[in-house]
């Protein structure tokens, strides 16, 4: 069946070994895969800057040189390093160094130059000039209570525990979400200066004390751009929604259907409607398998904002088991919106009907750690 694609696409796929870099063709329907940039490199999360035109920021694990932050300025033709990575103060305390770079948030439209990371241990830092000098977001790194509510060292994290999910408020600059697996959902209301948890109704079932203010596991957390007041979140212990002023999340996953759960790594939003999101489930049985229920793919989107889901598997292998982690699933701004997400086995799988069918674009790719659309070119 041939897809009408309206407007070429590029998506950065970020990878164990390496970036990819996936077009398509308006004229054909045709995807082509880059060559590899920086073989070998771990590619944790690559965004493009939807603010400026051309940039690019990578956080990656440069081969044996540890953590460090790439930047192009010229949609990835040539790159340089950060100056001054992110890096815990000189002289800390707790003696932390960095481990590895595993998230990055571009700051508000109104700091042009300001970008989020977040770290391994559960770090955040800041740049104010495009990524080439980070500093300590010191509020929350030398925060008092940071040792109490961050698992350092880590213990219970496959891959260490970390900061992601940071999430600015288009409203206010210093309105902002982090979150931290092995740790929970915080907010500041500063810019960063304080910090408070925020996690009342998330049910931790690997927790002493269930309902637990701190320790909990969220995966993935996402505000709503069109409603900001909307927080959705994919925890270790369920799907839920937080409508702001109110403090308590809704455990929205109840409504999946049973043989399927509601345990997995990514959530991706609409980019207009707020009541509309999609997941990718996995399996959440005892020994955490981290593939496909029952080896039987689909995403699952709701259009009610949790009251109900759908499966969406068509195009999709009818047998197999897949995972998706936590920023290998993004959508686009078209109308109809695609949605997109890579496999640890290297696949990148594409849906241009919101979920309704699915194709495979490429295979065998390195393990995918982060797919992103390019903003403006990569709009589709």
């Amino acid at each position: 069946m041939s897809i009408t694609i309206p407007d070429p696409a590029t998506l950065l796929v970020g990878t164990r070994k390496g970036l990819f870099v996936l077009t398509c063709d308006e004229r054909d329907d045709r995807w082509t895969t880059s060559e590899p940039q920086f073989l070998g490199h771990v590619m944790q999360h690559v965004v493009a800057d939807p603010r400026r035109d051309g940039v690019i920021l990578a956080a990656t694990r440069t081969g044996h040189l540890g953590p460090t932050v790439l930047r192009s300025s010229d949609l990835g033709a040539t790159w340089t390093e950060a100056s001054k990575p992110p890096a815990f103060r000189s002289g800390d305390r707790l003696e932390r160094a960095v481990d590895a770079l595993f998230w990055l948030t571009p700051g508000h439209v109104d700091e042009p130059g300001v970008w989020y990371a977040g770290a391994t241990p559960q770090g955040l830092f800041r740049t104010v000039d495009h990524g080439d000098t980070w500093s300590s977001v010191d509020g929350w790194n030398d925060h008092p209570s940071w040792e109490t509510w961050a698992e350092y060292p880590y213990q219970g994290t496959p891959d260490g525990a970390m900061l992601h999910s940071v999430n600015v408020d288009p409203r206010d600059r210093d309105h902002l979400y982090i979150g931290l697996s092995s740790g929970g959902v915080f907010e500041s209301i500063d810019g960063g200066a304080d910090w408070r948890p925020l996690n009342q109704g998330i049910v931790g079932e690997f927790l002493p004390d269930p309902d637990a203010e701190f320790g909990h596991d969220p995966h993935c957390v996402r505000m709503h751009p069109a409603m900001p007041d909307r927080l959705y979140q994919q925890n270790h212990c369920g799907i839920y929604r937080l409508d702001r002023p109110d403090e308590r999340w809704s455990r929205i996953g109840d409504n999946m259907p049973s043989e399927t759960g509601d345990i997995g790594f990514p959530i991706e939003l609409h980019p207009r409607d707020p009541d509309t999101a999609w997941v990718f489930p996995m399996d959440g049985t005892d020994v955490w398998p981290r593939t496909s229920p029952d080896g039987r793919p689909a995403a699952y989107v709701t259009h009610d904002a949790g009251a109900s889901w759908q499966r969406q598997d068509t195009g999709l292998p009818t047998r197999g088991w897949l995972t998706v982690k936590r920023q290998a699933m993004t959508t686009d701004r078209a109308d109809p919106v695609g949605v997109y997400f890579g496999t640890t086995g290297g696949e990148v799988w594409a849906s241009v009907d919101e979920g309704d069918s699915w194709r495979c674009l490429v295979r065998h790719l390195p393990e995918i750690f982060s797919v992103e659309v390019m903003p403006g070119i990569g709009s589709r």
